[in-house]
């Protein structure tokens, strides 16, 4: 894998000839547009395929897959316009595997998608997943479980081989975490009773390889009720050979104050569960000033701090897989930053004529522009540059993986990086 920076002048064409790749191939590999045009400073991944097949009438995947002694799932993550689907068309080349192919280890990966995700750019993705969390089951008022439609969720993911789980959070009807919510079931007996009940009905009815709890907002006084109910309830997942996960706070010391950090004692909860997944994200966000979303070192510290409490090899590193574009000049409680993606990222740039920069110390990519209404935004994302950065953190501290977050918008450099670094298991 070759991560390209693209310069002034340079078109699709004379790239895919100066690495001697195919132009089409390339352009459809990183999302070009049809009409080729690129944003001076945007990354292209370049692959090097080593053996290819000419698509013949009357072959599948599974006949090709077969006679070269892969998988389905490798064919789809070695050819991405396949989009996770099954159609062929003679004359169509596949990529058998990659000259380039030297992955640095094997890791797993989960993602994050809402139930209204569309299900063509769902399919695209799932085979680059171990495991796909529909987001989320929440808790009523009366701490009853929230329902959720994923039975085709559910069918896409076993279909592509990944292993569905389910995410379990105090998010409310309204869609926002809610303290309140979780100390119902943190405090009152009778409703954990019923959410642990209701929680492993779901997992029996719906075949869930396991649970991924996430409990935000909780203060420092109901930190040990959480690693109890979450030591209860894996117990229970024990029984049925089911794992358990839980979502940490992004903390650099046991007693860092806030409400988002108080009631996640790293040491407690990695001990009353399989995995934990750190949400190293959002140091950007919505209400913010502007900055990356995922500083390197801010991730680094994180985890340093992690590693003092528990074993690397239960961690997830959570992957933020999207964008923010502030306009300026940031006012604190006013401004509010629209979320893209970042492919959308790359089309604002080229739509005016911008020049992508990178920060070398935060390891991602950022730009300037004024609108056409004379407002000044800066935009921040994430580029292949900034997601090798964080992904090869997973080798480096020896961690189970990465957990992206999230599904939602597409963007296949990240599954083109991820793909070349390690064997997704």
């Amino acid at each position: 894998m070759v991560i390209h920076v693209v310069r002034s002048g340079e078109t699709v064409g004379g790239i895919a000839a100066a690495y001697g790749v195919d132009a089409a191939w390339l352009g459809a590999n990183n999302a070009v547009p049809e009409d080729g045009t690129l944003a001076v400073g945007q990354t292209l991944v370049v692959r090097f395929p080593l053996q290819t097949r000419l698509v013949r009438p009357g072959d599948t995947l599974t006949s090709i897959a077969g006679a070269y002694g892969v998988t389905v799932r490798q064919l789809w993550r070695r050819n991405w316009p396949l989009g996770g689907g099954e159609r062929l068309r003679p004359g169509q080349v596949l990529v058998i595997s990659y000259g380039d192919e030297a992955p640095l280890r094997s890791a797993a990966f989960n993602g994050y998608a809402y139930p209204f995700i569309d299900s063509g750019l769902l399919a695209s993705q799932l085979p680059y997943l171990t495991y796909m969390a529909p987001f989320t089951y929440g808790i009523s008022a009366d701490g009853g479980l929230l329902p959720l439609r994923v039975e085709g969720m559910l069918e896409a993911a076993r279909l592509r081989g990944t292993q569905p789980v389910m995410h379990l959070s105090t998010l409310t009807e309204d869609g926002g975490f809610d303290t309140a919510r979780g100390a119902l079931v943190l405090t009152d007996p009778a409703a954990q009773d019923r959410i642990v009940a209701e929680t492993l009905e779901t997992v029996d009815d719906l075949g869930y390889a396991g649970v991924d709890v996430d409990f935000e907002y909780l203060p420092g006084d109901l930190a040990q009720a959480y690693a109890d109910f979450l030591s209860r309830l894996r117990g229970q997942l024990r029984m049925r050979r089911k794992f358990l996960w839980a979502a940490l706070a992004p903390k650099t010391r046991s007693d860092q104050p806030g409400l988002l950090y108080e009631g996640h004692d790293y040491a407690a909860v990695s001990r009353a569960t399989d995995a934990v997944l750190l949400m190293t994200y959002e140091w950007g966000y919505t209400y913010g000033p502007p900055m990356a979303v995922s500083p390197l070192p801010s991730v680094r510290t994180v985890l340093d701090y992690a590693l003092t409490e528990m074993n690397p090899g239960q961690i997830f590193l959570g992957l933020s897989n999207y964008g923010y574009d502030w306009t300026l000049p940031y006012v604190r409680g006013v401004t509010r930053a629209r979320s893209i993606s970042n492919q959308r990222a790359i089309q604002i740039a080229a739509e005016y004529r911008i020049a992508i920069q990178f920060d070398e110390s935060a390891q991602a990519p950022y730009f300037y522009y004024t609108d056409r209404s004379g407002l000044t935004h800066v935009v921040w994302f994430e580029d292949a540059r900034s997601m090798e950065a964080k992904l090869r953190l997973i080798a480096a501290y020896g961690l189970q993986g990465g957990g992206f977050w999230n599904l939602m918008r597409p963007f296949p450099q990240t599954w083109l990086v991820t793909d070349s670094l390690y064997d997704i298991l």
